[in-house]
């Protein structure tokens, strides 16, 4: 049997160092494509994920339920929150400028999350072992200090950047000529921290 990679920081890892050109604090963490379902602006059903950088390695953000986002009637599907943390946790990257794949995300559901509802998502980077990245979140209902509705961790690998970049479409190409602010994300020169 294999042994599944764990979500917790072993006691050697160590935690990385917020990059220089890391979003600022109290600035909104940029959308990598607008038609991603996470975070895009132009994806029309999709959840339009914010965040907000925090001041270490952090973030808040948030989303609101939609009609499009229904599992069972009136709630959020349990996948499709699983894709909220995985899209806050992944924005960490942006902290350490680290292009990076999910290797493991674990999510635990404690509360419904009701159509209409907001849910608001702190995550943190919790330690780096090599190229593996540790990661926690907590979600609340209707406020930042709301009732804890989902709680996930995560493990992010980091890879390079040829790794996305071999994969990019023409839509993404376009999306890049309309947001050049996003060309240090895909620049094949992006310093990877250790």
């Amino acid at each position: 049997m294999t042994r599944i990679a764990s979500t917790v920081a072993p006691p050697d890892a160590v935690m990385p160092e917020r990059h220089l050109k890391a979003p600022a604090a109290k600035s909104q963490i940029p959308s990598h494509f607008g038609h991603c379902f996470g975070c895009g602006e132009l994806h029309i059903t999709g959840l339009h994920f914010t965040a907000i950088a925090g001041e270490n390695l952090d973030l808040t953000g948030n989303f609101t339920v939609t009609v499009n986002h229904q599992g069972a009637p009136g709630l959020a599907h349990g996948g499709l929150l699983s894709l909220a943390f995985d899209e806050a946790l992944g924005k960490l990257m942006w902290l350490i400028r680290t292009p990076a794949v999910t290797g493991r995300l674990e999510t635990d559901f404690l509360l419904p999350v009701p159509m209409g509802r907001t849910l608001y998502i702190d995550a943190r980077i919790t330690g780096q072992a090599g190229r593996k990245i540790y990661t926690q979140a907590e979600g609340r209902l209707d406020s930042p200090t709301g009732e804890i509705a989902v709680k996930a961790a995560a493990l992010f690998i980091s890879v390079p950047m040829e790794h996305f970049i071999k994969n990019l479409t023409e839509q993404y190409k376009d999306h890049l000529t309309q947001h050049p602010e996003l060309m240090a994300f895909v620049d094949p020169d992006f310093d990877i921290n250790p």
